[in-house]
């Protein structure tokens, strides 16, 4: 079992100690948990560029007293010459998942940085960036989980062209001089050495007036009332409600109070699958989602607790990082930022080496759908960050994780875990999950949604119970594919605890 890890004064839970250290010197140097959030993401974006980056998306949650968390979204819209009509004469029935730049919206993880910093900082941006800029000028060690990836992408950059064994030294000098540029302010980033190489780069895909425009909004957070508290996220183009959705079926379906019972997961299971069985209809920018949200108990009808629902008749690893940070003012930020797959298009703004995320996968080719590519849109999104208070309004927990479209899967079970089990973070964290996979890209689970395969991690102990009720089941090895998850909780007390994902190797809580 993964230790809590606890901590009276600030917590900082990140997929990399680097980047969990910096959070908590700007703890340490009276910064505020949002200070500490950009601090570690900015250095996840030297360090592991695998999963996110200034060439990604970003949203988050933050609670600052009592009540609704504030949420905003940072996802980059598409540029002003995204012509769908070009890429279906091309032959594209999807949108490109790699190497193509029609599938890199405009970054927005810059603009979330500031909208944040502007917010609810109390450092300067120089303070807050300069951890991350000093890994990218001294270098730092190439991590277990980057290595696998850097034969691949070696050739595209050559800031990782020498890299081939975990601990070899890398240093990125064009990332620092983007976020040397970002800490004078946003145009010294968006509309200089890196914005102009963007522009370059696509080709007419990109202007310099959508380079201009922020893609940073502070919006209305998605809440529901389940397991006794108030659980919350963003709302679209997140699919965060399919969290929600999923909470709120499977409050009523009388869980087990073990959850090594097969009938556990197959309840959740079905949860999961009945809120996201019509994703792909539902989800878009600016939609509303309040009608599925309401429909939890007409979906709950139809899960029987010893058979699997067959969906089609009720229709019309990815890899990101999560982070969470909570200080000592009580104050507590739920931040995920990702580059969509992996190193994401593997396409590189070729003056700074920032790669470019390819969210733009989440769009539609179908001619009219709400979700069509096009310009200014915004793209449907994975990117789930939650927040749960109690009913008073105080904060109980920051808790997220990557994992494409599994997300929600695995937040649901994580939640359950903590708010109806009272299972301690470390446990709920470490313990072993399911998800719904397809076997394609991570991001076409409910294209499909019958044919979805429930993998569970090996040493769980639901296979033969959910094989019994018509589930296709696959086993998979512990680890990366089911999600970097991590949580910092809120005790009693007062006193902090947290876990960082055993699975991420190199996770680390880290308190003060």
């Amino acid at each position: 079992m993964l230790n809590t890890r606890y901590a009276r004064s600030g917590m900082v839970c990140t997929v990399d100690h680097l980047a969990s250290g910096a959070g908590v010197a700007m703890l340490e140097r009276g910064g505020s948990a949002a200070d500490a959030a950009i601090a570690a993401n900015a250095v996840l974006a030297v360090t592991a560029p695998h999963m996110c980056g200034l060439g990604g998306d970003l949203f988050a949650l933050v609670h600052d007293g009592p009540g609704a968390p504030a949420a905003l979204n940072a996802s980059g819209r598409a540029g002003s010459g995204a012509d769908p009509d070009r890429l279906r004469a091309e032959g594209h029935e999807q949108m490109p998942h790699r190497g193509d730049i029609h599938s890199v919206p405009v970054p927005g993880c810059a603009d979330g940085w500031l909208a944040l910093h502007e917010r609810y900082g109390r450092l300067t941006m120089t303070e807050v960036l300069a951890p991350a800029i000093e890994h990218a000028i001294a270098g730092f060690p190439a991590s277990p989980l980057m290595v696998p990836s850097l034969e691949t992408v070696g050739p595209l950059h050559h800031d990782f062209a020498a890299a081939r064994r975990t601990g070899d030294l890398i240093r990125r000098p064009g990332v620092a001089r983007a976020l040397e540029a970002l800490a004078e302010g946003r145009e010294g980033f968006y509309l200089g050495e890196f914005g102009e190489g963007l522009i370059a780069l696509g080709d007419g895909e990109y202007t310099e007036d959508d380079l201009a425009r922020n893609n940073a909004d502070w919006v209305e957070p998605l809440r529901i009332r389940a397991l006794g508290h108030d659980v919350w996220t963003a709302p679209p183009n997140s699919q965060g409600y399919l969290l929600l959705l999923a909470l709120a079926i499977a409050e009523e379906l009388d869980l087990p109070a073990d959850p090594a019972d097969p009938l556990w997961a197959h309840l959740l299971v079905e949860a999961a699958r009945m809120a996201g069985h019509d994703r792909p209809d539902v989800l878009f920018e600016d939609c509303s989602v309040e009608a599925a949200l309401a429909s939890a108990a007409e979906r709950r009808r139809m899960i029987g607790r010893d058979k699997r629902v067959t969906v089609r008749d009720l229709t019309s690893s990815g890899d990101t990082t999560y982070l969470c940070a909570v200080d000592g003012e009580g104050m507590g930020v739920s931040l995920i930022q990702s580059n969509a797959s992996g190193f994401g298009s593997l396409v590189f703004e070729p003056s700074t080496g920032i790669n470019l995320q390819n969210r733009g996968i989440g769009f539609s080719l179908k001619p009219g759908h709400p979700a069509e590519y096009g310009p200014g849109r915004r793209p449907p999104h994975t990117l789930v960050p939650a927040l749960v208070t109690r009913t008073d309004g105080s904060l109980r927990s920051v808790v997220g994780t990557m994992g494409g479209d599994a997300q929600p899967q695995i937040l649901l079970q994580i939640i359950t875990r903590l708010l109806a089990h009272d299972q301690a973070p470390g446990q709920a964290i470490a313990a072993a999950r399911w998800r719904l996979a397809s076997g394609g890209t991570g991001f076409d689970t409910w294209l499909a949604p019958d044919h979805a395969t429930v993998e569970v991690e090996e040493g769980a102990p639901w296979s033969g119970g959910l094989g019994e009720r018509g589930h296709p089941v696959r086993t998979a090895p512990y680890g990366s594919s089911f999600g970097h998850a991590h949580l910092i909780d809120v005790l009693p007390s007062g006193i902090l605890a947290g876990a960082a994902d055993p699975r991420s190797i190199i996770g680390a809580a880290a308190g003060l």
